[in-house]
This record gives structure tokens, C-alpha cells and sequence, in this order.
């Protein structure tokens, strides 16, 4: 029996229709045995698949940095429609994020990263292809899409089939696929930039290649087992979680899935609940401030800030400047993937904005100089780079992955989603105007505020979720 995702039909019948023994079909092509070794490397290998869509996500995201220098000047864009190139990858990832929660809920979580890989490509040919402004704006609009899509649901797969004790290590793999596509992007630019001013073109279509490996590795992995139990699929389920934890924990993990499943209407309504409000309201703040603390003025407007604001520097030597902000990003996020599931997640947010806050004030008064000394420029934004990868990058992505009840994760994860994008949006759309109306410097030291507003936010609201189960997150929220 299988109800529509967001009904309340397997929450009357799952604690009857319970027992001791799971029975287990007998498996075909491709399905796991019951009974098979417990091998943490099934989780890694999995969490890897799914994980290649940040990988994507970060080429997509950090591609416009180099290309956008040339793109500029082969179509000719004012300061305006420069912003306009900029975001509208961005409004298509608000667009992704408000549908693929919905979705995934309906359809399953790996059917939409499948449709998302698809995608990728799309945009990727798109992109390289456009002979004006609106042609390349369509065309990032789909990567956006795809990104929005895979930034709510890579995570939240990832965080539905890892077992308690590593999975802000494997959630946080989706954040080292993001930085790894990042400094590939990067370096991708930077080696195109000797081919001419046509050279962007091919910096978007680079693209296409992972976009198709990624589609492929999709095929193979099964679907979250938290979805299947929600859809009366629990012998299936039971598969996937005796492989990663083996048939005791397995058997113990769905008995807490199918109470928590019994518990919820699966309506967002239940998000209006004092408990699951607080949740809601931390998750939507967390990812606001990951956004409005400034970090995408370096990833996005890097190779202007060296072109056009330090001076001195070709295109290709301010593309270069961001192969060691990729670097530094690529290792301080290996050290977050290390740490997080020992330190906590509070801890490295609030390490993470104190010192973002430091560095945005220096990087403000280092454009009091005129001209600003470009070594002192690089080096802050390496540190802001560091501190963003070690804690808010990851971090964020983590909770917000952990804190909903299963039932209605997708929609209530795709609702504090659209709010990360909707304030990178609106970070990205302003940056250039807002350094012109109060100066880079005003700029930077409004970003330094907002940094000091989220360690605050973090001490005082935020919750440590370390090494506690889907389900006991939940219950917490419950408790009177």
C-alpha cells in the first residue's frame, strides 16, 4: 500500500504492521543482499555519487569569476547587466530550490538528482553557445535550476543514508565535492584564459563531462532509506541500512524511522509548531547569514576586485589569483571534513564567523590605500576563504540537513534552501552597486557585521546536533 508523500496513511499502519523480522525480498540485479558485510566504504561510495552534484555545483558557481572578465567585453555589458550575468545562475537555483523539495518528497530524492545531472549538461552546452545576454541568461537559469535542485537534495540524501556516527563527515563530502569543482573551475579558467577573449565560451562547456559521469554514477546507487520506509518500502529500506550499519542497527534504526514516520502528518504546517518553529527559524537564519556574510564577493567578483580595484594585473594573472583562493579553499575544507564530527558544528560556525568578521574589517581598510596592496588583498581573502571552508561552508549544509523530521524534510529543507539563495542573490545582484554607493571599503565592513550578528546567532540559538540519530534530533525538538 503506498500512499502520496505528504498523507498521513502509513503513519496509522506502520507500528502494526512492525515486526521483529523484516522480510526481505529476494534480491535482483543490482540489490543488496540481506545479510551482507557491514563495510563503511558502502556509505562513502554512495555519499561519493551523490556528492559529484556539488562538484557541479561548485564548477557552475565559481566558472563566472574568470569568464566573466571576457564575457564582459565580447558582449559588450554595462555594470548592470555585468550583476544580471553574475545572478542568473542564482535565480535559477531560488527555482530549483522551491520545487525539488516537493519532489523529492513525491518522486524520491536520487529520481531528481538524476533529473538535475541531466540538466548540468543542458546549461553547460547553453552557456558556451549564447550570442547575447538573454541566450546566456536562459541558459545559467537551467544550471540553476539543477543546482538549486542538488544543493537541497545531495545533502539531505547523503544525511538519510550515513549512520550517526560519520555522518557530518559524509554530509560535509558534498561540500568538499562543491569546493573541489570550485578550484577546478578555477583552474580551468585560468588555463583557457591564454586561448583569447573567445575562451569562455569553453569554460562553460568544460562542464559537460562530470555533468555526464555524474548522470551515470546516479543509476547505481539505491534511493534514501528514510524515503522508502515513508513509502512502504521497508524491505528495501532494511537492505540499505543493514549494509551501512549492519541487520542489529538496521533493525533498530527503521523500528526509530517508522516511529518517527507514525508521529507526523507530513504536512509543512507541523513546521508551524512551537518545537519544529524554532528548527525552522534556526535552519532559514543559518542559511540567510552563510549568505550575507560576504563570502561570494570573493568567489564570484575575484578577478574584478584584482582587475579592476587592486590594478596591475592582466586577465589572466587576476584569473590566476584565484587558483590559490581554490587551493586554500580545497585544503581548509579538507581540515572540515576532518574535524566536524569531533569539534561540533557550533564551535567551527562560531570559529568561522569571528574570524570572517576580522578579515572583512582588514580587507575594508586595505582598500583605504590607493592603490591597495594586492598582496594584503590576496592574503585576507585566503583567510576569509579558510575560515568560510572549515566552518559556515560546511557547517551550515550540515544542520540544515539534520534538524527536520523525516516526513516533511525535503519541503521544510527546500524552504530554508530557497532562503540561502534568495540572499545570494541578493548579495551577488548588489556588490558592485553597494561598492559604489558607500565604497568596497563600507561594503567589506557591512559584510564584518553581519559575520559578528552570526557568531552571536550560533552562541545563543543554535543547537549542537554531534553524534546524534535523525530521530533524537527530532525528539528534541519535541521536548517541552
Amino acid at each position: 500500500m503506498t500512499a502520496a508523500p505528504g498523507g498521513n496513511c502509513h503513519a496509522r499502519v506502520y507500528n502494526k504492521r512492525f515486526m521483529p523480522h523484516i522480510p526481505i525480498a529476494r534480491p535482483g540485479a543490482g540489490e543488496l543482499q540481506s545479510g551482507a558485510p557491514v563495510s563503511s566504504l558502502f556509505a562513502y561510495l554512495v555519499s561519493t555519487v551523490a556528492a559529484t552534484s556539488g562538484l557541479l555545483f561548485g564548477f557552475d558557481i565559481a566558472v563566472i569569476n574568470g569568464a566573466l572578465l571576457l564575457l564582459r567585453q565580447e558582449l559588450a555589458l554595462s555594470e548592470v547587466q555585468t550583476e544580471m550575468a553574475a545572478s542568473s545562475l542564482l535565480f535559477g537555483c531560488v527555482a530549483g530550490a522551491s520545487i525539488a523539495g516537493a519532489l523529492s518528497d513525491r518522486f524520491g530524492r536520487r529520481r531528481i538528482l538524476i533529473v538535475a545531472a541531466g540538466l548540468f549538461a543542458l546549461s553547460s552546452i547553453g552557456a558556451a553557445l549564447p550570442r547575447n545576454l538573454a541566450e546566456f541568461a536562459a541558459a545559467r537559469f537551467l544550471g540553476g535550476v539543477a543546482i538549486g535542485a542538488a544543493s537541497l537534495l545531495a545533502p539531505l540524501y547523503i544525511a538519510e543514508v550515513s549512520p550517526a556516527r560519520i555522518r557530518g563527515r559524509l554530509v560535509s563530502l558534498n561540500q568538499m565535492a562543491i569546493v573541489t569543482g570550485i578550484l577546478l573551475a578555477y583552474l580551468t579558467n585560468w588555463l583557457l584564459s591564454y586561448q583569447g577573449p573567445g575562451s569562455w565560451r569553453w569554460m562553460f562547456a568544460a562542464a559537460v563531462a562530470p555533468s555526464a559521469a555524474f548522470l551515470a554514477g546516479m543509476m547505481f546507487v539505491p534511493e534514501s532509506p528514510r524515503w522508502l520506509t515513508e513509502n512502504g518500502r521497508e524491505a528495501e529500506a532494511f537492505r540499505v541500512l543493514e549494509r551501512v550499519s549492519g541487520s542489529a542497527a538496521a533493525r533498530v534504526e527503521l523500528k526509530q524511522i517508522q516511529a518517527a514516520i507514525a508521529e507526523e502528518t507530513g504536512r509543512l504546517r507541523e513546521l508551524l509548531e512551537p518545537g519544529l518553529r524554532r528548527a525552522l527559524v534556526i535552519a532559514v537564519s543559518l542559511a540567510v547569514l552563510q549568505q550575507i556574510t560576504g563570502i561570494n564577493t570573493v568567489l564570484f567578483y575575484g578577478s574584478i576586485i584584482f582587475k579592476e580595484r587592486v590594478g596591475g594585473h592582466s586577465e589572466t594573472s587576476a584569473i590566476g589569483a584565484n587558483v590559490v583562493v581554490g587551493l586554500v579553499n580545497f585544503a581548509a575544507t579538507l581540515v572540515a571534513l576532518s574535524i566536524i564530527d569531533r569539534a561540533g558544528r557550533r564551535p567551527l560556525l562560531m570559529w568561522s564567523a569571528g574570524v570572517m568578521a576580522i578579515g572583512h574589517l582588514l580587507l575594508g581598510a586595505a582598500f583605504l590605500f590607493d592603490p591597495p596592496p594586492a598582496p594584503l588583498v590576496l592574503g585576507v581573502m585566503l583567510v576569509l576563504v579558510a575560515a568560510f571552508a572549515v566552518g559556515l561552508g560546511p557547517g551550515v549544509w550540515v544542520v540544515m540537513a539534520e534538524i527536520f523530521p523525516t516526513r516533511i524534510r525535503g519541503r521544510a529543507m527546500s524552504i530554508a534552501t530557497i532562503s540561502l539563495w534568495v540572499a545570494c542573490v541578493a548579495l551577488t545582484m548588489t556588490f558592485l552597486s553597494l561598492s559604489r554607493a558607500i565604497t568596497i571599503s563600507g561594503a567589506f565592513w557591512l559584510y564584518s557585521g553581519m559575520c559578528i550578528v552570526t557568531f552571536l546567532f550560533v552562541r545563543l540559538l543554535t543547537p549542537e546536533t554531534k553524534g546524534k540519530t535523525l530521530e533524537e534530533i527530532e525528539r528534541f525538538w519535541k521536548r517541552p
